[in-house]
């Protein structure tokens, strides 16, 4: 696990090329094992692969998600507000693991925020995202992550430039 942490970083450009079933199956049950708070599930998991839907998936927010067009896969991470009052974390944790699975098997992703984002000025990325999908509004909208096979390859960070600061022992 500390290799795919290691490794791990967000990618915007992607090779043209479909993700296979055994692939996507994995990604599934990955998602679909998650933890969540009391063992509620509260989200939902949409994934689209038609290019047109790709294509206005891409234009959600103003700036920051038109690398989604290239993508072969996008993952739509939604929840269902009535269900948890901690569906927010809940679907946070989800995107981490698709993103950490999409890695183990050899796939970029990249997390693409739309909860309190912005379309235009007079549409949230969210209210674009669930009219363009049919998700009812109910099923809040936390982001979309999206996956395809790397066309870079960033650097990882290495060791001697994590901020250990941020850690604390016993107090602040």
């Amino acid at each position: 696990m500390i290799e795919i942490l290691r490794t791990r970083r967000s990618i915007r450009k992607y090779e043209w090329k479909p993700i296979d079933a055994v692939s996507r199956k994995i990604l599934e049950e990955a998602l679909l094992r998650c933890p969540s708070s009391r063992g509620f599930n509260p989200w939902t998991f949409i994934f689209v692969d038609e290019p047109e839907l790709l294509k206005r998936l891409a234009k959600a927010k103003e700036h920051g998600s038109a690398f989604i067009d290239k993508a072969a896969l996008a993952i739509v991470v939604c929840g269902d507000e009535t269900r948890s009052d901690v569906w927010i974390e809940d679907c946070s944790i989800a995107a981490v693991i698709a993103h950490l699975t999409a890695h183990s098997l050899g796939l970029g992703s990249c997390w693409v925020q739309i909860r309190n984002r912005f379309h235009s000025p007079e549409k949230s990325s969210e209210r674009y995202v669930q009219d363009l999908l049919g998700i009812p509004q109910q099923i809040k909208v936390e982001a979309i992550i999206s996956l395809g096979f790397p066309g870079e390859t960033p650097k990882p960070i290495p060791a001697g430039e994590l901020d250990y600061n941020k850690i604390r022992t016993n107090h602040f």
